[in-house]
């Protein structure tokens, strides 16, 4: 065994072997992969096998494209046979709800790459005869699916790997994992001790030990799943050709052909966690007891619709552990708060996901950033918020809801509430309908007295429609009230601070008792944030971005710091809340509270003042999200109360009213504001999206990303992201839906909505430059239906700006 490697891969499944495959790909050759059994050990030597594109993240579903079509390629280089079977799979549809489900997946399709297509029962019953289709609505049909060799595929990637300089050692576990001060680990096995510069969390099943050896919680649970494998059917193997997948979401099933029966497996609502308190060292190759009576239920479903299982007999069946994150997808990256510890866990769908994993993390710690974004699998889109019983009860609740419909407005009951702030039994006595992100709850909108507060799901405009048209008037016509705990807030200080932050983001920063809006950018020039930076003094800032990346961007902060202690960063994202109030009276309403000359001269717009506000002590900005008059205060977290009440007291006669998140989201989009995730990520370049404004090209410091944002203003955009009137009936744009122009998809949407005060339903998205005109017609496809749109280049609300800043 090596005594000193560039890279560590611990575990020895298809992830693992994956991960080692594509490091040596992107040249790294000296890297090793320690298994304490023999490869497959874990999870996927007993794997149904199977693998899809389908997934409700259009860059998952691009890396699960990614992974079906590189097992040919690994074939080719390995001399290793995968076991391909391309068999094509059915997604069933048997409610209208289902059905706009599968229109908005195959509507993403048309601009991935994905030729996918919907389908009618007839059609079904050809391609899947088995198949009873009473009560079917149709399906959606991918020739991708299909299914492999759990063993064969992942020795593939390890002879791939090895054909390419890496090693494997095999029956060796890891004892101990012990951070160097230089960054590196001494990962000490069974056999001896080696120094990696970097080690990869490959474990699969043992993945939260792994962890713990290195002292953090991943947030993982395995899961019992069961499948059957049946005897020969006729109906099976006299068909003529190998059958394709289906499944069937309201059965809770899904099948497949092998040899000459069938694979059915369920996801059962009667679930059950597995290993609660670890998982033993000592499990290896065995199955977990038969539970038959815990799957009866979706069974008989399935023998409904695949009429020949009642015919056949159980050749056997498989009962073994996987692991999932709490939202289903992978734990992959760097891992905040550890130098060179790095993640590939929770790859439940591993044939489908893993290819996908293993370039993610080759690309990223190779290159210093993956080439899509991934956030939608980056460890760090999970915070120290986590605890191991709300990883345990979200991972069951994800497990049940294998197959239910993802509802864009839907927000999901597991684990609520965990966070709160001080004001949460204000809202909740006011009838609030809640969300949840990043672990913390917020409002989304005020339920009407007497209306149970619940907002139904739907892809359609749900029952909060009027209720959120109301608030969107009150902050247009009078002043609104939201709480501002919903950003991620840090304090940075020192004799470095203004250096160091004029290095980090792209944008001027302010001078003092000022405001600037600032983007950040990777080396590569892609956008991983947009701040607010506030300078409060000499050496002092505070910035504001999304509360939903904080681990994601002081990840980025801790891994750019200058080592000598000069600047210093608070995460004080709950420790310094507060309220915005927005509208044409917010200047009145500030005024009756503070204990300060708050007129446009002396807070201007932008502008940022430490004052008296009712009893606190607090911060205000002004700045609104809204795009109208308004002001943000900040307040410690316990005197969140006092402010509410100051406020509430004052603006009792000037028609204040509560706002939540859905009529900010709605405000925002009548000013074309665009939103982290969506129109700002690091899928895009600043000048195609419009940030490019708060860039500083021309600014002293050599900000991060600055050679390849010259490059991008030199060369110009392809596309830009533009605001579309929509001629929607009622359904709105969510995400991802195309734009149709001339009989040809041009682009795509990235948010939109209902602008209330508007009365307009209102698009963002991308359109080539050369389309880009005021008044364009272009149609946009949504839940299967093309919508007339026409492109607008001006904001719906105060295109001028005069309300914001006057």
């Amino acid at each position: 065994m090596k005594s000193h490697v560039k890279v560590a891969v611990i575990g020895g499944g298809v992830v693992g072997c994956s991960v080692l495959y594509h490091l040596t790909k992107f040249g790294w050759k000296d890297v090793v992969l320690i298994e304490r059994s023999e490869l497959t050990s874990g999870s996927t030597w007993h794997a149904a096998g199977g693998f899809h594109t389908l997934n409700a993240d259009t860059n998952m579903a691009a890396l699960q494209g990614y992974t079906i079509r590189l097992y040919k390629e690994l074939e080719e280089i390995s001399g290793q046979s995968c076991g391909l079977h391309h068999v094509g799979g059915l997604t069933l549809a048997t409610t209208p709800e289902r059905m706009d489900f599968l229109k908005q997946e195959r509507a993403k399709h048309r601009y991935m790459g994905l030729e996918t297509e919907l389908v009618g029962p007839e059609e079904i019953a050809r391609l899947s005869p088995i198949t009873n289709t009473e009560g079917v609505l149709g399906a959606l049909y991918d020739p991708l699916d299909g299914h492999l060799d759990p063993s064969g595929t992942t020795h593939a990637y390890a002879r791939a790997a090895r054909m390419q300089g890496a090693e494997i050692y095999l029956r060796n576990p890891v004892l101990e994992l012990l951070p160097k001060a230089d960054g590196s680990w001494d990962v000490v096995t069974k056999d001896g001790t080696l120094n990696a510069e970097y080690v990869v969390n490959a474990g699969g099943l043992w993945a939260r030990e792994l962890g713990a050896m290195a002292g953090v919680f991943l947030p993982l649970h395995p899961m019992e799943h069961q499948y059957l494998v049946t005897e020969d059917i006729p109906e099976v193997y006299n068909h003529g050709s190998e059958l394709p997948h289906v499944m069937d979401p309201a059965g809770e099933s899904y099948l497949r052909q092998e040899g000459r029966g069938l694979v059915i497996g369920i996801y059962e609502q009667d679930c059950d966690p597995w290993a609660v308190d670890g998982t033993s060292w000592d499990f290896g190759h065995e199955l977990l007891p038969d539970n038959l009576d815990r799957i009866a239920e979706p069974l008989a479903a399935a023998f409904e619709r695949y009429p020949c299982l009642g015919r056949a007999g159980i050749k056997r069946v498989i009962n073994g552990p996987f692991t999932f994150a709490p939202d289903g997808n992978p734990l992959v990256g760097p891992v905040p708060g550890l130098r060179n510890y790095w993640s590939a866990c929770a790859v439940m769908a591993g044939f489908s996901q893993g290819g996908g994993v293993g370039l993610t993390l080759a690309e990223w710690m190779i290159e210093g950033e993956p080439s899509r974004d991934v956030f939608a699998m980056d460890v760090a889109r999970f915070g120290d918020w986590t605890t191991r019983a709300y990883a345990r009860e979200k991972v069951r609740e994800n497990y049940q809801r294998r197959f239910s419909v993802s509802y864009p407005n839907e927000e999901l009951p597991a684990c609520r509430p965990l966070d709160t702030t001080p004001a949460y039994p204000v809202w909740k006595a006011q009838n609030a309908v809640f969300g949840q992100g990043y672990g913390l709850e917020h409002v989304n909108y005020i339920a009407p007295a007497g209306e149970e507060p619940f907002e139904i799901p739907s892809f359609r405009r749900s029952n909060a429609f009027e209720t959120v048209g109301a608030e969107c008037r009150a902050v247009r016509t009078a002043v609104g009230l939201n709480e501002i705990h919903n950003f991620g807030k840090y304090l940075v200080n020192g004799p470095g601070a203004e250096a160091w932050l004029d290095r980090i983001m792209a944008g001027r920063l302010p001078k003092e008792g000022r405001i600037s809006l600032s983007p950040m950018l990777s080396p590569k020039g892609r956008i991983i944030g947009d701040f607010t930076i506030t300078k409060l003094g000499e050496g002092r800032f505070q910035l504001t971005a999304s509360y939903s990346a904080q681990a994601y961007q002081l990840r980025w902060f801790d891994m750019n710091l200058p080592e000598d202690g000069s600047v210093v960063i608070e995460n004080v994202s709950l420790k310094r809340i507060g309220f915005q109030i927005a509208g044409p009276k917010a200047r009145d309403l500030l005024a009756r509270v503070a204990r300060t000359d708050v007129s446009k001269e002396a807070l201007p717009f932008k502008a940022a003042q430490e004052m008296e506000v009712g009893l606190c002590d607090a911060l205000v900005q002004r700045v609104t999200y809204t795009g109208d008059l308004g002001y943000e205060i900040y307040v410690p977290a316990e005197q969140q109360l006092a402010l509410y009440e100051a406020l509430t007291k004052a603006g009792a006669d000037l028609g204040l009213r509560p706002f939540g998140m859905r009529a900010m989201m709605s405000l925002r989009l009548e000013k074309s504001f665009g939103s982290w995730l969506r129109e700002f990520k690091p899928d895009y370049l600043p000048a195609e999206t419009g940030i490019d404004r708060f860039l500083s090209y021309n600014k002293p410091a050599d900000f991060i990303g600055k050679a390849a944002a010259l490059e991008e203003k030199a060369k110009g955009p392809a596309r830009r992201i533009c605001t579309f009137v929509v001629d929607a009936l009622d359904a709105d744009v969510v995400a991802d839906e195309p734009i149709w122009h001339g009989g040809e998809v041009v682009g795509f949407c990235t948010s939109g909505g209902f602008a209330h005060f508007a009365q307009a339903s209102v698009a963002l998205g991308f359109l080539p430059v050369d389309l880009i005109e005021e008044g364009r017609e272009v149609e946009i496809e949504i839940l299967g239906e093309r919508r007339p749109a026409r492109l607008i280049t001006e904001p719906l609300f105060d295109p001028k700006a005069e309300r914001m800043r006057g």
